[in-house]
């Protein structure tokens, strides 16, 4: 069965969440601390992903899945509630597997494993990750097991503190990251071999070049293959706008006055190089803003904790390279903005990173704002890639004009 995600009608904005899946429905009536935390992380309408994978995730016998679907998108809260729905809470050993290909999309997973589970304190989570040292034969009595695929498939064959025949749930997230890391990709073959025949097998990939299906095939018998375009579920709730700027110092200025004029909850700042980066969060801090700062050289612990404080609000602002524009989830990011334009290697327009930039917010059907620095003739026809690739309109802002700047935020 095949689906594609640009034929389905729209959902009513005044239905409940599930009203009109109800198989989907039913099934978690059964558990309504599980509905509870639903509804608490604001989900009023599903997305595309979820509108298509729940009533299959969710299905008795269960159905195997093959999913195209790029990070914000809602596809993490969808098999996140696909696992906790499957859990018995009352068998105290691992159920559900899900495995990521990098420590931080793991614990971002947990994250909404977290909110959503708030009701269904039964429910434990534990994480199979790099730096959690566990001893030989020591049984995990946690229900979910999120981790990265050599310490999961450790904890399976050397240390056996999983019986992975008692797996009910397997989800393999961002498969077409997985299969380019070095190694990632056969673990997590051996991981899939020791699971049982009924186990539910679910794969999400934000692409799917011929390695990719390759893969996914091996994994997911006999599946279910959802595809949707990525621009259909993002851009609909992200109003995008460009500021003309001289210098540096003139965008400065113009964040600076966007800050001045419009209530930010968070925002995430976009710079092409360290240095930029390293620039502008002196300047921000000199003018009293909470300025946290990521980039590629820092050890994954020290990215886990700036993304922790980022999250935890104890920074408004993220200031970033590139290497953020993937799977960084924060609820509270109203504005992203490009202080320098995305481009790929050869300084071509990169259109799939221009969308997973502004992708950061408009989260879950929520409002959001992008807004992009142009300070050449260059960056305009880069602009102008952007707005022809995705057929949107992307307005100019005039950030002198603080009402102006009032108005785009309403």
């Amino acid at each position: 069965m095949v689906i594609d995600g640009r034929n389905n009608q729209s959902f009513n904005q005044n239905l409940p969440f599930f009203s009109s899946k109800e198989q989907s429905h039913t099934h978690l009536e059964r558990k309504p601390q599980l509905l509870k935390g639903v509804y608490e992380m604001g989900f009023n309408r599903p997305s595309k992903i979820q509108e298509n994978a729940l009533p299959m995730m969710l299905a008795e016998p269960p159905q195997n899945l093959i999913a195209q679907s790029q990070s914000g998108t809602g596809k993490t809260a969808a098999f996140v509630l696909a696992m906790l729905s499957h859990v018995d809470p009352s068998l105290k050993w691992p159920q559900c597997l899900c495995i990521s290909p990098t420590y931080e999309l793991a614990l971002q997973t947990g994250k909404v494993i977290e909110q959503m589970g708030k009701f269904y304190s039964e429910v434990k989570l534990a994480y199979a990750v790099r730096g959690h040292k566990m001893d030989r034969g020591v049984k995990i009595k946690e229900q979910i097991v999120i981790g990265t695929p050599g310490t999961v498939l450790d904890w399976c064959v050397k240390l056996k503190l999983i019986d992975p025949k008692k797996i009910k749930v397997f989800v393999l997230d961002e498969a077409d990251v997985m299969i380019a890391t070095q190694g990632h990709q056969d673990q997590s073959i051996r991981i899939q071999r020791m699971l049982p025949k009924g186990c539910q097998m679910l794969l999400f990939s934000a692409t799917f070049e011929d390695s990719v299906w390759k893969f996914a095939e091996r994994v997911v018998p006999d599946p279910n293959i959802i595809k949707l375009k990525r621009e259909e579920e993002t851009l609909d709730t992200i109003k995008q706008y460009y500021v003309l700027c001289n210098s540096k110092e003139d965008k400065f200025n113009a964040l600076c006055n966007i800050y001045g004029a419009i209530t930010i909850a968070q925002a995430m700042i976009f710079c092409h190089t360290r240095k930029t980066a390293n620039w502008l969060a002196g300047q921000l801090s000199k003018e009293g803003h909470q300025v946290a700062l990521l980039s590629g050289e820092m050890v994954v612990e020290q990215r886990a904790a700036v993304i922790e404080r980022f999250r935890d609000g104890k920074e408004k602002v993220l200031i970033t390279t590139n290497v953020c524009a993937r799977g960084i989830d924060v609820e509270q990011v109203s504005v992203v903005i490009n202080f320098d334009l995305p481009l790929d290697k050869d300084g071509n327009p990169d259109n799939e990173t221009y969308l997973h930039r502004i992708g950061r917010t408009g989260r879950f059907g929520k409002r959001g704002l992008a807004v992009n620095m142009v300070d050449s003739q260059r960056s305009m026809e880069i602009l102008k890639t952007y707005e022809k690739h995705f057929n949107k309109k992307i307005g100019r802002l005039d950030t002198d004009d603080l009402d102006e700047i009032e108005k785009i935020a309403n």
